[in-house]
Protein backbone atom coordinates (compact mmCIF):
# COMPACT_ATOMS: atom_id res chain seq x y z
CA UNK A 1 0.00 0.00 0.00
CA UNK A 2 2.88 2.36 0.74
CA UNK A 3 4.17 1.91 -2.80
CA UNK A 4 0.75 2.84 -4.17
CA UNK A 5 0.65 5.89 -1.89
CA UNK A 6 4.06 7.08 -3.12
CA UNK A 7 3.02 6.50 -6.73
CA UNK A 8 -0.14 8.55 -6.24
CA UNK A 9 1.78 11.41 -4.61
CA UNK A 10 4.39 11.39 -7.35
CA UNK A 11 1.82 11.52 -10.15
CA UNK A 12 -0.25 14.21 -8.45
CA UNK A 13 2.85 16.34 -7.95
CA UNK A 14 3.39 16.25 -11.71
CA UNK A 15 -0.03 17.84 -12.30
CA UNK A 16 1.49 21.19 -11.32
CA UNK A 17 4.38 20.86 -13.78
CA UNK A 18 5.02 23.67 -16.27
CA UNK A 19 5.39 21.00 -18.95
CA UNK A 20 2.09 20.13 -20.66
CA UNK A 21 3.50 16.79 -21.72
CA UNK A 22 4.40 15.93 -18.14
CA UNK A 23 0.90 16.87 -16.98
CA UNK A 24 -0.69 14.89 -19.79
CA UNK A 25 1.36 11.76 -19.05
CA UNK A 26 0.53 12.00 -15.33
CA UNK A 27 -3.18 12.40 -16.09
CA UNK A 28 -3.16 9.36 -18.37
CA UNK A 29 -1.57 7.27 -15.62
CA UNK A 30 -3.97 8.55 -12.98
CA UNK A 31 -6.91 7.72 -15.21
CA UNK A 32 -5.73 4.15 -15.73
CA UNK A 33 -4.83 3.58 -12.09
CA UNK A 34 -8.14 4.98 -10.85
CA UNK A 35 -9.97 2.77 -13.30
CA UNK A 36 -8.27 -0.53 -12.53
CA UNK A 37 -7.07 -0.20 -8.92
CA UNK A 38 -9.89 0.48 -6.48
CA UNK A 39 -7.45 0.80 -3.55
CA UNK A 40 -5.62 3.65 -5.24
CA UNK A 41 -8.67 5.90 -5.63
CA UNK A 42 -8.66 7.25 -2.05
CA UNK A 43 -4.87 7.52 -2.19
CA UNK A 44 -5.09 9.69 -5.30
CA UNK A 45 -7.74 11.87 -3.69
CA UNK A 46 -5.77 12.15 -0.43
CA UNK A 47 -2.70 13.19 -2.41
CA UNK A 48 -4.57 16.33 -3.45
CA UNK A 49 -5.51 15.44 -7.00
CA UNK A 50 -9.08 16.82 -7.01
CA UNK A 51 -8.22 20.57 -7.09
CA UNK A 52 -5.81 19.99 -9.99
CA UNK A 53 -8.27 17.81 -11.85
CA UNK A 54 -11.05 20.36 -11.37
CA UNK A 55 -8.85 23.20 -12.63
CA UNK A 56 -7.91 21.11 -15.65
CA UNK A 57 -11.55 21.07 -16.76
CA UNK A 58 -11.13 24.76 -17.64
CA UNK A 59 -8.28 23.94 -20.04
CA UNK A 60 -8.36 24.11 -23.81
CA UNK A 61 -6.95 20.67 -24.62
CA UNK A 62 -9.72 18.08 -25.19
CA UNK A 63 -7.33 15.21 -24.43
CA UNK A 64 -6.29 16.65 -21.09
CA UNK A 65 -9.90 17.47 -20.25
CA UNK A 66 -10.99 13.94 -21.11
CA UNK A 67 -8.39 12.36 -18.84
CA UNK A 68 -9.20 14.73 -15.98
CA UNK A 69 -12.97 14.21 -16.28
CA UNK A 70 -12.57 10.43 -16.48
CA UNK A 71 -10.34 10.40 -13.41
CA UNK A 72 -12.87 12.47 -11.45
CA UNK A 73 -15.59 10.03 -12.48
CA UNK A 74 -13.51 7.10 -11.25
CA UNK A 75 -12.79 8.87 -7.96
CA UNK A 76 -16.50 9.58 -7.49
CA UNK A 77 -17.09 5.88 -6.97
CA UNK A 78 -15.30 5.76 -3.62
CA UNK A 79 -13.92 9.23 -2.79
CA UNK A 80 -17.06 11.33 -3.02
CA UNK A 81 -16.35 13.43 0.06
CA UNK A 82 -13.01 14.54 -1.38
CA UNK A 83 -14.76 15.76 -4.53
CA UNK A 84 -17.63 17.55 -2.83
CA UNK A 85 -15.40 19.22 -0.25
CA UNK A 86 -13.13 20.71 -2.92
CA UNK A 87 -13.86 24.37 -3.51
CA UNK A 88 -14.92 25.05 -7.08
CA UNK A 89 -15.40 21.39 -7.99
CA UNK A 90 -19.07 21.73 -8.99
CA UNK A 91 -18.35 24.98 -10.83
CA UNK A 92 -15.66 23.18 -12.84
CA UNK A 93 -18.08 20.37 -13.73
CA UNK A 94 -20.65 22.96 -14.79
CA UNK A 95 -18.11 24.74 -16.98
CA UNK A 96 -17.05 21.52 -18.69
CA UNK A 97 -20.65 20.40 -19.21
CA UNK A 98 -21.55 23.60 -21.01
CA UNK A 99 -18.30 24.49 -22.77
CA UNK A 100 -16.28 21.40 -23.57
CA UNK A 101 -16.21 20.47 -27.27
CA UNK A 102 -15.61 16.85 -26.32
CA UNK A 103 -18.70 14.62 -25.89
CA UNK A 104 -16.55 12.31 -23.74
CA UNK A 105 -15.92 15.11 -21.25
CA UNK A 106 -19.61 16.00 -21.12
CA UNK A 107 -20.54 12.37 -20.54
CA UNK A 108 -17.96 11.89 -17.79
CA UNK A 109 -19.08 15.05 -15.99
CA UNK A 110 -22.76 14.08 -16.17
CA UNK A 111 -21.93 10.55 -15.00
CA UNK A 112 -19.93 11.98 -12.09
CA UNK A 113 -22.97 13.98 -11.01
CA UNK A 114 -25.13 10.87 -11.20
CA UNK A 115 -22.61 8.91 -9.15
CA UNK A 116 -22.66 11.56 -6.42
CA UNK A 117 -26.44 12.05 -6.46
CA UNK A 118 -27.35 8.37 -6.29
CA UNK A 119 -24.90 7.53 -3.52
CA UNK A 120 -25.45 10.40 -1.08
CA UNK A 121 -28.76 11.99 -0.14
CA UNK A 122 -26.99 15.01 1.34
CA UNK A 123 -25.49 15.99 -2.00
CA UNK A 124 -28.87 16.33 -3.75
CA UNK A 125 -29.89 19.73 -2.36
CA UNK A 126 -26.35 21.05 -2.90
CA UNK A 127 -26.17 20.02 -6.56
CA UNK A 128 -29.84 20.93 -7.06
CA UNK A 129 -29.10 24.49 -5.97
CA UNK A 130 -26.68 24.90 -8.90
CA UNK A 131 -29.14 26.17 -11.49
CA UNK A 132 -26.40 26.42 -14.11
CA UNK A 133 -25.85 22.67 -13.83
CA UNK A 134 -29.57 21.91 -14.11
CA UNK A 135 -29.93 24.26 -17.07
CA UNK A 136 -27.01 22.66 -18.89
CA UNK A 137 -28.30 19.12 -18.30
CA UNK A 138 -31.65 20.15 -19.74
CA UNK A 139 -29.90 21.80 -22.68
CA UNK A 140 -28.19 18.51 -23.47
CA UNK A 141 -31.43 16.54 -23.67
CA UNK A 142 -33.02 19.18 -25.92
CA UNK A 143 -30.08 19.28 -28.32
CA UNK A 144 -31.02 17.35 -31.45
CA UNK A 145 -27.34 16.86 -32.25
CA UNK A 146 -26.30 15.53 -28.84
CA UNK A 147 -24.89 11.97 -28.89
CA UNK A 148 -27.22 9.35 -27.36
CA UNK A 149 -24.71 8.61 -24.60
CA UNK A 150 -24.64 12.30 -23.60
CA UNK A 151 -28.43 12.39 -23.44
CA UNK A 152 -28.60 9.22 -21.34
CA UNK A 153 -25.95 10.45 -18.91
CA UNK A 154 -27.70 13.81 -18.60
CA UNK A 155 -31.02 12.05 -17.92
CA UNK A 156 -29.49 9.92 -15.20
CA UNK A 157 -28.03 13.02 -13.55
CA UNK A 158 -31.42 14.75 -13.76
CA UNK A 159 -33.02 11.71 -12.18
CA UNK A 160 -30.61 11.96 -9.26
CA UNK A 161 -31.42 15.65 -8.88
CA UNK A 162 -35.16 14.93 -8.91
CA UNK A 163 -34.86 12.38 -6.11
CA UNK A 164 -34.77 15.35 -3.74
CA UNK A 165 -38.36 16.65 -3.58
CA UNK A 166 -37.46 20.32 -3.27
CA UNK A 167 -35.44 20.15 -6.49
CA UNK A 168 -38.48 19.18 -8.54
CA UNK A 169 -40.03 22.65 -8.57
CA UNK A 170 -36.71 24.11 -9.71
CA UNK A 171 -36.60 21.67 -12.60
CA UNK A 172 -40.18 22.56 -13.55
CA UNK A 173 -39.26 26.25 -13.48
CA UNK A 174 -36.34 25.62 -15.83
CA UNK A 175 -38.58 23.90 -18.38
CA UNK A 176 -37.87 20.26 -17.58
CA UNK A 177 -41.41 19.04 -18.30
CA UNK A 178 -41.70 20.22 -21.94
CA UNK A 179 -38.08 19.19 -22.53
CA UNK A 180 -38.76 15.64 -21.33
CA UNK A 181 -42.12 15.31 -23.08
CA UNK A 182 -40.58 16.51 -26.34
CA UNK A 183 -37.72 14.02 -25.97
CA UNK A 184 -40.14 11.16 -25.36
CA UNK A 185 -42.14 12.07 -28.45
CA UNK A 186 -39.25 12.57 -30.84
CA UNK A 187 -36.84 9.82 -29.73
CA UNK A 188 -37.67 6.23 -30.63
CA UNK A 189 -34.69 4.71 -28.80
CA UNK A 190 -36.09 2.57 -25.99
CA UNK A 191 -33.29 3.24 -23.51
CA UNK A 192 -33.63 7.00 -23.79
CA UNK A 193 -37.42 6.93 -23.51
CA UNK A 194 -37.14 4.67 -20.46
CA UNK A 195 -34.82 7.12 -18.75
CA UNK A 196 -36.82 10.20 -19.80
CA UNK A 197 -40.07 8.76 -18.45
CA UNK A 198 -38.34 7.85 -15.18
CA UNK A 199 -37.24 11.47 -14.71
CA UNK A 200 -40.71 12.73 -15.65
CA UNK A 201 -42.26 10.39 -13.09
CA UNK A 202 -40.09 11.93 -10.38
CA UNK A 203 -40.80 15.52 -11.39
CA UNK A 204 -44.54 14.79 -11.46
CA UNK A 205 -44.25 14.39 -7.70
CA UNK A 206 -44.64 18.13 -7.06
CA UNK A 207 -47.68 20.35 -7.39
CA UNK A 208 -45.86 22.74 -9.73
CA UNK A 209 -45.74 20.03 -12.37
CA UNK A 210 -49.50 20.00 -13.01
CA UNK A 211 -49.72 23.13 -15.13
CA UNK A 212 -46.47 22.35 -16.93
CA UNK A 213 -47.75 18.86 -17.79
CA UNK A 214 -51.00 20.30 -19.10
CA UNK A 215 -49.26 22.83 -21.32
CA UNK A 216 -46.83 20.22 -22.67
CA UNK A 217 -49.51 17.61 -23.30
CA UNK A 218 -47.75 15.28 -20.89
CA UNK A 219 -50.77 13.28 -19.79
CA UNK A 220 -51.70 12.49 -23.38
CA UNK A 221 -48.14 11.37 -24.16
CA UNK A 222 -48.01 9.18 -21.04
CA UNK A 223 -51.38 7.71 -21.94
CA UNK A 224 -50.15 6.88 -25.44
CA UNK A 225 -47.26 4.94 -23.90
CA UNK A 226 -49.77 2.80 -21.99
CA UNK A 227 -51.70 1.99 -25.16
CA UNK A 228 -50.84 -1.63 -25.88
CA UNK A 229 -50.62 -0.80 -29.59
CA UNK A 230 -47.50 1.36 -29.12
CA UNK A 231 -45.34 -1.59 -28.11
CA UNK A 232 -43.62 0.34 -25.31
CA UNK A 233 -41.35 -1.67 -23.02
CA UNK A 234 -42.53 -2.76 -19.59
CA UNK A 235 -40.24 -0.25 -17.91
CA UNK A 236 -41.58 2.63 -20.02
CA UNK A 237 -45.16 1.66 -19.21
CA UNK A 238 -44.38 1.37 -15.50
CA UNK A 239 -42.71 4.80 -15.57
CA UNK A 240 -45.79 6.22 -17.30
CA UNK A 241 -48.01 4.77 -14.58
CA UNK A 242 -45.76 6.22 -11.88
CA UNK A 243 -45.87 9.66 -13.51
CA UNK A 244 -49.66 9.65 -13.81
CA UNK A 245 -50.01 8.39 -10.24
CA UNK A 246 -47.74 11.11 -8.84
CA UNK A 247 -49.55 13.74 -10.88
CA UNK A 248 -52.92 12.57 -9.52
CA UNK A 249 -51.60 12.62 -5.97
CA UNK A 250 -49.79 15.95 -6.09
CA UNK A 251 -51.85 17.95 -8.56
CA UNK A 252 -55.17 19.70 -8.06
CA UNK A 253 -58.60 18.63 -9.16
CA UNK A 254 -57.94 19.50 -12.81
CA UNK A 255 -54.87 17.32 -12.92
CA UNK A 256 -56.60 14.48 -11.15
CA UNK A 257 -59.55 14.69 -13.55
CA UNK A 258 -57.24 14.66 -16.56
CA UNK A 259 -55.44 11.58 -15.24
CA UNK A 260 -58.76 9.80 -14.64
CA UNK A 261 -59.99 10.58 -18.14
CA UNK A 262 -56.79 9.38 -19.75
CA UNK A 263 -56.66 6.32 -17.52
CA UNK A 264 -60.13 5.34 -18.63
CA UNK A 265 -58.92 5.28 -22.23
CA UNK A 266 -55.95 3.01 -21.49
CA UNK A 267 -57.56 0.80 -18.87
CA UNK A 268 -56.34 -2.36 -20.56
CA UNK A 269 -52.72 -1.24 -20.44
CA UNK A 270 -52.93 -0.35 -16.75
CA UNK A 271 -54.73 -3.59 -15.93
CA UNK A 272 -52.07 -5.59 -17.75
CA UNK A 273 -49.37 -4.10 -15.51
CA UNK A 274 -51.32 -5.09 -12.38
CA UNK A 275 -50.90 -8.68 -13.54
CA UNK A 276 -47.63 -8.78 -15.46
CA UNK A 277 -45.52 -5.88 -14.20
CA UNK A 278 -42.71 -5.90 -11.68
CA UNK A 279 -43.59 -5.99 -7.99
CA UNK A 280 -43.47 -2.19 -7.70
CA UNK A 281 -45.11 -1.80 -11.08
CA UNK A 282 -48.05 -3.98 -10.06
CA UNK A 283 -48.58 -1.94 -6.89
CA UNK A 284 -48.49 1.41 -8.66
CA UNK A 285 -50.73 0.19 -11.47
CA UNK A 286 -53.27 -1.05 -8.93
CA UNK A 287 -53.23 2.31 -7.14
CA UNK A 288 -53.67 4.20 -10.41
CA UNK A 289 -56.48 1.85 -11.42
CA UNK A 290 -58.24 2.61 -8.14
CA UNK A 291 -58.05 6.34 -8.86
CA UNK A 292 -59.31 5.86 -12.42
CA UNK A 293 -62.21 3.62 -11.43
CA UNK A 294 -63.55 5.25 -8.29
CA UNK A 295 -61.40 8.30 -7.62
CA UNK A 296 -59.79 6.90 -4.49
CA UNK A 297 -56.12 6.52 -3.87
CA UNK A 298 -53.45 7.29 -1.32
CA UNK A 299 -52.92 10.98 -2.04
CA UNK A 300 -50.66 11.50 0.96
CA UNK A 301 -47.91 9.23 -0.29
CA UNK A 302 -45.63 10.07 -3.17
CA UNK A 303 -42.80 7.61 -3.50
CA UNK A 304 -39.60 7.86 -5.44
CA UNK A 305 -39.70 5.77 -8.59
CA UNK A 306 -36.09 4.61 -8.80
CA UNK A 307 -34.01 3.60 -11.76
CA UNK A 308 -33.11 -0.04 -12.01
CA UNK A 309 -29.54 0.30 -10.74
CA UNK A 310 -28.59 -3.20 -11.84
CA UNK A 311 -27.42 -1.79 -15.16
CA UNK A 312 -23.74 -1.62 -15.93
CA UNK A 313 -23.94 2.16 -15.69
CA UNK A 314 -23.39 1.90 -11.96
CA UNK A 315 -19.99 0.32 -12.64
CA UNK A 316 -18.86 3.34 -14.54
CA UNK A 317 -15.10 3.65 -14.14
CA UNK A 318 -13.58 4.63 -17.48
Amino acid sequence: MEVKRRTARNLVSKLSSVSEQTRTDALCELRLISKHDHDSRPLIADAGAVPYLSETLYGSSPTIQENAAATLLNLSISSRASLMSTRGFLDALSHALSNSPSPTVVQSCAATLHSLLIAEDTYRPIIGSKRDILYTLLSIITDNNAPPRSIKDALKALFGVALYPLNRASLVGLGAVPALVSLIVRDARTGIVEDATAVLAQIAGCEESEEAMRKAGGVRVLGDLLDEGTGASERIRENAVAALLNLARCGGEKGRKEVKEMGAKVMEGITDLTKNGSAKGKTKAAELLKIVVDGYGNQSEVRDFRFNTSSDFMNHSI
